[in-house]
């Protein structure tokens, strides 16, 4: 079974900023947009600071966010990169199935990534994110370069607490609706 150590505040920033972005939206009617908690159980708790130290996962987790953008079906999951490369053992198979199946429903699923060395963001749609899982089924690169990614993905920060995220989003839509066509 998978645990949890100190290493699980690895992306507390980027969730910060995301729960800040979250916010917003709710506040201006935008987006309802929830974090969804990882369930654990505690093994061993320091008993000055009354921290969990030591846990293990009750269950793999699906995406880190749930909600509703204008009525649409939402669902993303948030990484940390600090490298140009991606390694796409860093998004699980279990979460992959579950965005497919979101999608399915009409929902949309993407993966929001924080180049931290870079300081910058990256909106990586379904579409793109099945491009490289499968070329990574069929015995091809296990990650992806930075250089591989569309270009007009890469999030412009609007300050250092907002991701402006649905703005890509509805770059996404565009895009499905010009394929439909």
């Amino acid at each position: 079974m998978a645990t949890w150590n100190s290493r699980g505040l690895r992306g507390s920033a980027l969730e910060n900023q995301l729960n800040l972005t979250n916010d917003k939206y709710l506040q201006n009617h935008l987006a309802l947009i929830q974090k969804i908690p990882t369930p654990i159980t505690p093994i061993n708790i320091d008993k000055q600071t009354h921290h969990i130290t030591l846990a293990y996962f009750d269950q793999k987790s699906t995406v880190d966010y749930i909600g509703s953008v204008q009525g649409i079906p939402v669902c993303f999951d948030a990484k940390e990169c600090h490298t140009d490369t991606f390694p796409l053992a860093n998004i699980h198979e279990h979460q992959v199935r579950f965005m497919r199946e979101w999608e399915r429903q009409d929902g949309i699923a993407f993966i929001l990534i924080s180049f931290t060395h870079r300081n910058e963001f990256y909106y990586l749609t379904m579409a793109k994110l099945n491009e490289f899982w499968e070329r990574a089924q069929e015995g091809g690169r296990k990650s992806f370069r930075i250089e591989e990614l569309e270009e007009e993905y890469f999030i412009k920060a609007a300050n250092e607490a907002f991701i402006p995220y649905l703005e890509y989003l509805q770059k996404d839509l565009n895009a499905r609706v010009d394929k439909d066509c």
